[in-house]
């Protein structure tokens, strides 16, 4: 095994043990790429044409705006990989090794030539290497050998040229550890590895995009055609309509439609859905919830099942005292008084009686046991002193086939056997019973009493053990045979409890409109007492045994698993079948699991849920998303985060479309009235700058709301582009052409075509702007404290409104811009139709969707 300053220099010398990446874009060429677009081709192509045609200050400004949208995209890009990359180094996997004659947990990466390897099931292996020592062990080598079953191991060593699923004494990265235990020495890391022989692979694979980016890509293409075509149309009609053709005619409608047809594509949707999507999962992991597939984010927003594990996810995963009985009564934990004798005594002898230990907050032992020493720390005492004061001086210890445990002890009075075990063996060695600290013979009358209670303990989910003593006169060896004649002292009940945030998470999963169900390895008894405590389960009818469903064929499963909140005593091959079922009933299903056998049904679930404390770096691995604190309540913040960003991207599509809609109304209207086009290209591009990117990625960072939770989840398949969604975009559109056309007709009947053209791009490019705070929320915001929550949305707003103020104001920007001065009259049209936009659009929403109050 290595010290540390050898692990050190051998880093240095063999390098770290992870596969080199492919080579990564540069800035620069993620900066050229952004011109690679179509569009942006023909925007240059245009802006040469009429650089040449003398127009120059619309080629300066053409090749500005490009440059700015290249800049952003790129910026977005690295922002979005930067966001991914991080990601991936909180879920990397970790290693144990053994170094300076001590165990540590290092990440993986950090694994180095001639390390020692600690393996248990469960575990990756890190690097590859010859076994040191070989307990039962069994890998899984599928990814390199393509066996299905896992490989046996053992310390024979394999014959020279031994083909990789034949080299029994080896182990390879990337296997994981499907049985028992080892501990090997590093012969090779990184692309020395048998995985690194196919590093090339790794190499060729790429982020997949999400299902939200298909389908806006899809969308955007037919979007495209359409506004092609109307733009092709618009550009023989302009030419038309001039009576005749020149070069600069052709150029002039060849400029407008290609700057239209820019500004009415939204060709920053798929860029501004992965900004967004980044930051979305930053978040996520502040809150404990670590997306390492970023299709997660979008399927929590549709989560309409959530198949969730008891232990440690739903309780604390941490055995405590609930209940005595003693005296003859039950008493809580909260009631118990040790001030009184018997509940003093039982309290002593369920720490003397005990192996485990908790030293400055570190516990040893077996929970069950643990649970009786915190108990007793709660009230004062410290376990080592108490076994100080009252020493053992002899034991037999716990067996399973006795359930039993007795120690001897010097109680300074006199010397007793303390015993504990199972209610059902001990109550048939008891002869006496202690009530009220006097001592007398048991009845048929106190047997039945500690039966009902034992019953009724278990039926509330406790788990229960008994407790009874015997005086002895001399200190001597005691025996199994010495377990008999006891004196009954009392019950103590324990259940591993429920988080404190559990029963609210339930509660907030079910007005959301999602269904938690548990599925757990555990006793259904105690599955349906922690189920009905936090309000998953309602009935005991809803609660089964997994064998229960062997005999189901799928059909019948679909038609069952409704019925069921509680599936207890399940095995790897129910968990895929109950998750397949909610599947196939078209549920979005997302499935928690730690362990091992829990990574089938964690791939089969559309939102597989990893543990990140107690999971196995194979469930990790198979897992969308990893919690850093095993908590449900945590899944809950990351459904409402994911219906949170699911939202805010709608809200950022539903106003780049409902913009450029109106400005494709207002020149349709002014084109079909045979009036001058209602803007110069040079105002398109300034648009398509201000307008779509900054606002709209501001919407897209709108401050979560608690309202998303009150809605039900989306059904399967649903399309962004709904119905009632496309008719918000066609309202809201429709109000702010309108406006713009008003404005742009005073212009033109006051001074004529150029004064209206500058009209209509200050009216439209600031309708925009306020357009923004529209979009904030389906229901009104205006007149309440979400309006002015957004900082990056008034940020943008105050930038683009210092910008086109700059440019109507300006007047050495009024020929580069295509404007004319605008008198103090026409500014306040321009600004009060542009402001009138707002409470249009607000009562709209009022009138359909009712108030945010």
């Amino acid at each position: 095994m290595l010290t540390s300053e050898q692990a050190r220099k051998n880093q240095e010398k063999y390098g770290f043990n992870e596969l080199v990446e492919g080579k990564k874009k540069t800035p620069v060429q993620i900066f050229l790429e952004q011109f690679k677009d179509f569009l942006v081709i023909i925007l240059i192509i245009a802006a040469i044409a009429s650089g040449f045609l003398g127009d120059i200050e619309s080629a300066v400004v053409i090749f500005i705006v490009i440059t700015i949208n290249a800049i952003l995209g790129t910026v977005q890009t690295l922002k979005a990989e930067q966001s991914l990359n991080s990601l991936k180094t909180l879920s990397a996997p970790t290693a144990k090794v053994i170094r300076d004659n001590n165990m540590y947990e290092i990440p993986s990466r950090e694994v180095t030539i001639g390390d020692r390897v600690i393996l248990e099931a469960g575990d990756y292996v890190p690097a590859d290497g010859t076994l040191i020592e070989c307990a039962s062990l069994k890998v899984d080598e599928s990814m390199l050998t393509g066996e299905s079953l896992a490989a046996e191991k053992s310390l024979e060593e394999a014959p020279a040229g031994a083909p990789l699923g034949d080299q029994t004494n080896k182990v390879f990265s990337g296997s994981f550890v499907t049985y028992g235990r080892a501990g090997y020495e590093v012969t090779g890391i990184g692309m020395e590895t048998e995985v690194g022989k196919i590093a090339t692979l790794i190499h060729s694979a790429q982020e997949k995009r999400t299902p939200l980016q298909v389908n806006l890509d899809d969308f955007g293409k037919k979007l495209s055609i359409v506004i092609l075509i109307f733009c092709g149309i618009l550009m023989g009609v302009s030419i038309y309509k001039a009576g005749h053709f020149d070069k600069n005619v052709f150029a002039d409608a060849f400029l407008f439609a290609v700057a239209l047809a820019v500004a009415a594509i939204p060709e920053a949707l798929s860029s501004i859905v992965t900004i967004v999507l980044s930051f979305g999962t930053q978040k996520m992991a502040k809150e404990n919830a670590i997306i390492r597939k970023l299709q997660a984010v979008e399927g929590l927003g549709s989560v309409s099942i959530i198949c969730s594990d008891k232990t440690g996810t739903l309780t604390q995963n941490k055995m405590t005292v609930e209940d005595y009985y003693v005296d003859n009564q039950r008493v809580t934990v909260d009631k118990i008084d040790i001030k009184q004798p018997d509940q003093k005594f039982l309290l002593h002898s369920s720490m003397l009686c005990n192996d485990s230990t908790n030293v400055g907050g570190k516990e040893i032992g077996d929970p069950t046991e643990t649970a009786l020493i915190n108990l007793g720390s709660n009230f004062g005492y410290e376990t080592l002193e108490l076994r100080q004061k009252y020493k053992r001086v002899y034991e037999i210890p716990f067996d399973s086939d006795r359930k039993l445990m007795s120690t001897t002890h010097d109680l300074k009075e006199g010397y007793a056997m303390l015993t504990k075990g199972a209610v059902d063996v001990l109550i048939n060695r008891l002869t006496k019973i202690k009530i009220n600290n006097e001592v007398r013979e048991i009845t048929s009358e106190d047997l039945k009493k500690i039966e009902e209670m034992n019953r009724e303990f278990s039926e509330d989910g406790l788990r229960v053990l008994a407790f009874g003593y015997k005086e002895l006169t001399e200190k001597k060896p005691i025996s199994v045979e010495d377990e008999a004649d006891l004196t009954f002292l009392g019950l103590i009940a324990m259940m591993d409890p429920p988080r404190g945030e559990s029963k609210d998470a339930v509660a907030e999963c079910i007005a959301a409109g999602i269904k938690p169900v548990m599925i757990t390895g555990d006793h259904k008894i105690t599955a349906a007492a922690i189920a009905k405590r936090i309000g998953i389960l309602k009935d005991k009818s809803e609660a089964v045994e997994g064998a229960v469903i062997e005999s189901m064929s799928d059909e019948e499963l679909q038609e069952f698993v409704p019925k069921i909140s509680v599936y207890a005593r399940v095995s790897p091959e129910h968990k895929i079948r109950i998750v397949r079922a909610w599947q196939d009933r078209g549920n979005i299903v997302a499935m928690t699991g730690d362990g091992v056998n829990d990574a089938p049904a964690l791939k089969q679930a559309d939102i597989g849920v990893a543990m990140g404390i107690t999971g196995t770096e194979v469930s990790k691995d198979a897992a969308s998303m990893i919690l850093t604190d095993d908590n449900f309540a945590t899944i809950i913040k990351a459904v409402k985060n994911g219906r949170n960003i699911y939202a805010n991207i709608k809200h950022s599509i539903q106003f780049l479309l409902s913009g450029n809609f109106g400005a494709i109304l207002a020149v349709l209207a002014a084109s079909l009235a045979s009036l001058p086009v209602p803007f110069a290209p040079v105002h398109l591009l300034f648009i398509n700058l201000l307008t779509d990117s900054l606002p709209a990625i501001a919407l897209g960072l709108e401050p979560h709301s608690n309202e998303v939770m009150k809605e039900k989840p989306r059904p399967k398949g649903e399309s962004i582009l709904t119905g009632n969604f496309l008719l918000s975009i066609g309202l809201e559109g429709f109000v702010i052409g309108l406006m713009t056309m008003v404005a742009f007709m005073i212009g033109y009947k006051t001074d004529g075509a150029l004064l209206a053209q500058t009209m209509a791009f200050g009216t439209l490019c600031m309708g925009r702007l306020v357009h923004g705070f529209n979009c904030k929320a389906n229901k009104p915001v205006i007149f309440t404290k979400r309006f002015f929550d957004n900082w990056y949305l008034i940020g943008a707003f105050a930038l683009g409104l210092l910008l086109i103020v700059a440019v109507l104001v300006i007047s050495d920007l009024h020929n580069m811009f295509k404007v004319q001065t605008l008198n103090l009259s026409q500014l306040g049209i321009v600004f009060g139709l542009a402001l009138l936009n707002l409470p249009i659009i607000q009562l709209l929403k009022r009138l359909r969707y009712g108030s945010n109050n």
